[in-house]
C-alpha cells in the first residue's frame, strides 16, 4: 500500500526519480508494518519460517497432551499433517522430536510463544495462520474437549486475540471444515456457509464479497511465504481457501438464485 502512495507522492514532486525513490521507501515501511525491526533485514525469513514451524508443532504436542493423553486420532492427524505438507524425511524427525518436546508433560510453552511473537508477533497473518492450524489439530477427532479448547484461548490471548475475536475465529475454522467434501444447498449448509466466512444472513453482498476477499487473502501462498509460513506449510492453508471458496459460491449461487426469482 504505501509503496505505491510512496511512487504517487514522489512523482508528484520530483518526477520519474522522485517515483522510484517514492517506491523503495514505501516498501520499506510495508516490510517493517508486516514484520517490524525483523523484517528489514531479508535474512531475517529463514529465521521466521523456522520460528514459525518450531512453534506449530510444539504447541501442536502441548494441545494433544492438554487432556493427559495424545490419542490415537491425534498422532494420525500429525502424521497426515505432514505427509499433506510433503516434508522431507529430515524435517518430518524434526517435527516429531518437537511434537514430542512439546507433548513433555513439565514442557513450559510460554519462552516459545515468547520467541514466536519476537520474531513472528508482527504479522497478523503468522499469528492468525498458527492459531488456524492448532484449531484444525483440535477439531481432529470432531470436536474440543474442554482441555483443548483452555490451551487454544491461553494461546489466542497471548497473541493478541480477545475472547470475541477467538470465538468469531473458531466458529470460521470450524464451519469452514465443513466445505472440505463440498456441500449440497441446504438451509443448515447455506447457515455454515456464512459462519465460515464470519458474516451473517443479514449481511450486505458487499460485506459478503469483502469477507470473502479478506480471507482469500489472508490464505494467499504467496502473501503467506512471504510472511514466513514455510512452503511446504502452505497446502493446509491453499485446503482452507478452497472450502472458503466453496462456502462464498454457495452463499452467491443462493442470492443469485433468489434475485433471479423475485
Amino acid at each position: 500500500m504505501f509503496r505505491l502512495l510512496g511512487a504517487l507522492i514522489g512523482f508528484m514532486i520530483f518526477g520519474l526519480f522522485g517515483a522510484i525513490v517514492g517506491f523503495i521507501a514505501g516498501a520499506i515501511i510495508d516490510r517493517y508494518r508486516n514484520f517490524g525491526p525483523t523484517g528489514m533485514n531479508p535474512f531475517n525469513a529463514a529465521r521466521r519460517q523456522s520460528v514459525f514451524l518450531e512453534t506449530v508443532f510444539i504447541l501442536m504436542g502441548k494441545l494433544a497432551k492438554s487432556d493427559g493423553r495424545v490419542s490415537e486420532t491425534e498422532v494420525s492427524h500429525v502424521e497426515q499433517f505432514m505427509s499433506k505438507l510433503g516434508m522431507a524425511s529430515d524435517h518430518r524427525l524434526r517435527a516429531i522430536a518437537l511434537f514430542k518436546q512439546g507433548a513433555s508433560p513439565d514442557y513450559d510453552i510460554h519462552p516459545k510463544i515468547d520467541e514466536f511473537l519476537a520474531i513472528c508477533g508482527y504479522s497478523s497473518s503468522l499469528r492468525q495462520m498458527l492459531l488456524v492450524y492448532l484449531i484444525i489439530m483440535g477439531l481432529s477427532d470432531g470436536h474440543l474437549n474442554a482441555a483443548e479448547e483452555k490451551l487454544l484461548r491461553l494461546v489466542a490471548g497471548r497473541l493478541g486475540y480477545s475472547q470475541t475475536a477467538f470465538n468469531q475465529l473458531l466458529d470460521m475454522v470450524l464451519n469452514q471444515t465443513h466445505f472440505a467434501g463440498g456441500q449440497s444447498a441446504s438451509a443448515s449448509a447455506l447457515d455454515d456457509a456464512y459462519k465460515a466466512l464470519g458474516i451473517s444472513k443479514d449481511s450486505t453482498d458487499q460485506e459478503v464479497k469483502r469477507a470473502y476477499r479478506k480471507l482469500m487473502s489472508q490464505y494467499h501462498p504467496d502473501k503467506l511465504m512471504g510472511q514466513g509460513v514455510p512452503e511446504e506449510m502452505i497446502a493446509v492453508a491453499t485446503e482452507q481457501a478452497k472450502e472458503v471458496q466453496a462456502a462464498y459460491d454457495l452463499i452467491k449461487k443462493y442470492r443469485d438464485q433468489n434475485r433471479d426469482a423475485a
